[in-house]
């Protein structure tokens, strides 16, 4: 009975010791070991012996990237208006001896920390720009967090500010401001269409009129040569008809010819006066046809001579 209750003791003892002495450290985790009490090292993934009863994990931390969520907070702006906002904010243990030894809670120090950055951030611009200010006041908290969080081996990799709240009344004057500020750019983009439409009328009845007077000139220009080339043809076929006459004339039994339809012509103009009841001045030899056809004859003749010269 008593070899029985030594041989458990030993057992026990030894998986006691089996345990203080192999420990295996999972993959992105860090152990750190103090020996009687001081730091000795740190262990990365894989497998390890200790020193049984003279070394010992004191701390576990994760290597892996963190999200801790930072408690919603009532900053001022600077217009002196009141703000609810909240955060999250990721880091990464990047030294896992002074994660253990330079603090005794990061988390909590650092949520703290980046509380009052942000107040601080907050404090330094209007309400209005808190919106569009987001990426900066983010980019602000973790420059300062960071620098403040070095020497405890955390690295603060990014802050998002989550929400924004304002007071209800400064929401509804905000809407208002909204609303207003949309009817204005309605307002404003109406009248420059309506600016656009009156321009391109005037456009388009200038271009018409431009048209029309371009239609009238080149409709003038097209009837003067139309009336330029009709007074050239008939001033060449009537040149041509006079040319021909004179050729007539010019040849055998062409005065002949003349004289005879001179005469023919006279005598039916003169019938033609007694049908009429014009009263008319005529000369007193107006009755005699052959000095009338040799009058005629004798200017005909005197024009196809040639001009005497001098």
């Amino acid at each position: 009975m008593g070899f029985q209750i030594v041989a458990g003791l030993i057992a026990v003892v030894a998986v006691i010791t089996l345990y203080r002495t192999a420990r295996v450290v999972p993959q992105q985790q860090v152990f750190v070991v103090e020996r009687l009490g001081r730091y000795r090292a740190s262990l990365k993934a894989g497998f390890h012996l200790l020193v049984p009863f003279v070394d010992r994990v004191a701390y576990k931390h994760s290597l892996k990237e963190r999200a801790i969520d930072i408690p919603q907070q009532v900053c001022i702006t600077r217009d002196n208006v009141q703000i609810s906002v909240d955060g999250v904010l990721y880091l990464q243990v990047v030294d896992a001896q002074r994660a253990s030894y330079g603090i005794s809670d990061y988390v909590f120090a650092i949520a703290q920390l980046a509380q009052t950055t942000l107040r601080s951030e907050v404090g330094k611009i209007d309400l209005d720009r808190t919106f569009e200010e987001r990426a900066t006041i983010n980019a602000s908290v973790v420059e300062e967090v960071d620098r403040a969080s070095d020497p405890w081996g955390v690295k603060v990799l990014r802050y998002e500010i989550r929400d924004i709240a304002p007071p209800r009344d400064v929401l509804n004057a905000m809407e208002k401001q909204m609303r207003a500020e949309r009817e204005k750019r309605a307002t404003i983009l109406a009248s420059e269409g309506d600016r656009e439409a009156e321009i391109n009328r005037a456009e388009g009845e200038k271009q018409r009129v431009i048209r029309e007077s371009e239609a009238q000139r080149q409709r003038q220009i097209n009837e003067a040569e139309g009336e330029a080339k009709a007074i050239l043809a008939v001033a060449s076929a009537t040149a041509e008809g006079i040319r021909q006459v004179g050729e007539a004339i010019s040849g055998p039994g062409g005065l002949d010819s003349a004289r005879i339809r001179v005469a023919e012509q006279y005598v039916e103009e003169f019938g033609n006066l007694a049908r009429t009841n014009n009263t008319i001045i005529l000369p007193q030899n107006l009755a005699d046809v052959s000095g009338f056809v040799a009058t005629a004859m004798k200017v005909i003749e005197n024009a196809g001579k040639p001009a005497s010269k001098g």
